[in-house]
């Protein structure tokens, strides 16, 4: 919630962290497309986890019950070939307005921040003992450092 407070129009969600058992991202999108049903939904993912989209628990239901928006990093490139380069043409927009005129179903690619910087090298870097300052804004980095939430290293659930 600290990453967002600023931001108008974005929700964070914690219903993940509710549901016992094993969470994937397609039942938490299939809970609220159901509770938003005639809104449209983004689910924004970093360039490094859409390249490994195609392992995620249903995959393919995704872009049924929202758009995908990829924070594209310097360093990074989307796929060209392949069933994620296929996906991309297929549903893959240079507009942001497409996101606005359809529930669901589309792919933005939005170029963010110059710094290299994903949740999965943050973890890494707090795992080892190394200070994440100037990564992500200050409030987040005082809840990591409290809570002490990536202190050993853990794994991306999808």
């Amino acid at each position: 919630r600290a990453a967002v407070a600023d931001q108008p129009g974005f929700v964070v969600d914690d219903r993940e962290l509710q549901r016992d058992g094993p969470s994937y991202s397609v039942d938490s999108l299939a809970a609220l497309r159901a509770e938003f049903s005639l809104r449209p939904l983004a689910l924004i993912i970093g360039m490094d986890a859409f390249l490994n989209l195609t392992g995620w628990h249903q995959w393919r239901e995704i872009l049924g019950l929202s758009h995908i928006v990829v924070a594209h990093r310097p360093g990074w490139r989307a796929p060209d070939l392949g069933p994620l380069g296929s996906l991309l043409a297929d549903r893959g927009t240079h507009r942001i307005e497409d996101l606005h005129e359809a529930l669901s179903g589309r792919i933005y690619i939005h170029d963010v921040t110059q710094l290299e910087i994903s949740s999965t090298e943050i973890r890494e870097l707090v795992a080892a003992g190394r200070d994440p300052r100037f990564l992500m804004p200050d409030s987040v980095r005082g809840i990591i450092e409290k809570s002490g939430c990536y202190r050993t290293s853990v794994t991306d659930k999808s």
